[in-house]
């Protein structure tokens, strides 16, 4: 029947999307790859066999009231059982977890069946789902080389964070601005980044003389709530700019910029180090681990950009951070020469590399 491996994540796109990019090159290596995944994920996996997908019961564990905790016990409890009949209807020669609560009863039933399990960790901190993994045993494969939390594995493997290939795709040289030409400034987030940059970014802008406002051209994802606050504020500005609630090209848009101000997340980290540009990093301020200030610190420790922490950002101190940039073209080149460096391209290769090497130790692959 072939070599057969189950994918497990959460029903984001940042555990979803290294899953893909390590499925595509499963497939091509000639592997049966299926995914199991939260019940309420969409059109994230579209392209894959329908036959092939699978929504397992799960939960969030967290400190609420001990009548919550008992029924997310019960939900994962429930997900362990369907897991152990896909088990064995699938029969896979390994069970790869990418985060996210929905990870853990494939991973629980993996365990119990002795089947190896791999762990991959987007984040620059061990989060809690994969946690879990680690005490399955399951060998940790890491995005970043040294995320908080991997002292907890028996084994770990830094391979890089998988990325779409429209982001290889976009990989070009960066081209500093020049004088005569618009700085052009690419603006995204998750929806609370959306909506924090919204009024932000024209206010910071706003606050540079009025001959040099206009030489800035702006690409800003904007919630469908904001697009005519914002809107109109680039416009009494002159800025010429284009807000849209979601761009499908993003891997382009980020290739066109000379500077990004966004989120932290790990797949946007590791957008940002393949195609090599400069940011501005403002990382999500509520996440549990802090897990998006850790990436971002990453970025900014070699150099690929700056960790601007929400709580101090205000527009005055973003304009003062964007007018160094733009008198200092050469500072934005270093910035994405460092950025590229920590890229890596062939992170899906080098995760498919492991797990046939894991698989092929315990079955003879």
């Amino acid at each position: 029947m072939g070599k057969r491996a189950l994918l497990v994540a959460g029903g984001t796109g940042g555990h979803l999307f290294p899953a893909l990019a390590l499925r595509e090159v499963l497939v091509r290596r000639g592997w049966a790859v299926h995914i199991a995944t939260d019940p309420r994920v969409g059109e994230l996996v579209e392209g894959v066999p329908a036959e092939h997908v699978h929504r397992i019961p799960s939960a969030t564990i967290s400190s609420g009231s001990p009548l919550s905790m008992l029924g997310s016990l019960a939900k994962l409890a429930q997900g362990v059982r369907h897991s152990r009949k896909l088990l064995k209807r699938v029969r896979p020669a390994i069970v790869v977890g990418f985060g996210g609560y929905p990870s853990v009863p494939p991973a629980a039933a993996a365990r119990l069946a002795k089947i190896p399990i791999v762990a991959h960790e987007q984040n620059a901190v061990v989060g809690r789902a994969n946690g879990l993994l680690l005490r399955f045993g399951a060998v940790l494969a890491t995005g970043f080389k040294h995320p908080k939390g991997a002292e907890r594995a028996g084994r770990s493997v830094y391979v890089g964070n998988p990325v779409r290939k429209a982001i290889i795709a976009a990989v070009r040289p960066y081209e500093m601005p020049t004088a005569n030409a618009p700085f052009r400034l690419l603006v995204f987030g998750g929806s609370q980044g959306a909506h924090v940059f919204a009024k932000l970014i024209p206010d910071a802008l706003g606050m540079f003389p009025e001959e040099s406002v206009g030489l800035f051209s702006v690409v800003q994802q904007v919630r469908s709530e904001d697009m005519k606050v914002t809107g109109e504020a680039f416009a009494r500005l002159g800025i010429e700019a284009e807000i849209n609630p979601f761009f499908s090209d993003m891997g382009e848009r980020i290739a066109d910029a000379h500077l990004v101000i966004c989120r932290a997340g790990a797949s946007t980290v590791a957008e940002l180090a393949v195609i090599g540009r400069p940011a501005i990093l403002v990382p999500y301020p509520h996440a549990l681990d802090h897990d998006q200030a850790e990436n971002a610190r990453v970025l900014a420790d070699i150099g690929g950009g700056w960790l601007m922490p929400e709580k101090e950002l205000t527009a005055t101190v973003l304009a003062r951070r964007l007018g160094e940039l733009y008198e200092n073209p050469g500072e934005l080149a270093l910035a994405a020469e460092a950025a590229h460096g920590e890229g890596r391209v062939d992170a899906a290769e080098r995760l498919a590399d492991l797990v046939e090497e894991v698989a092929g130790e315990s079955s003879g692959l």
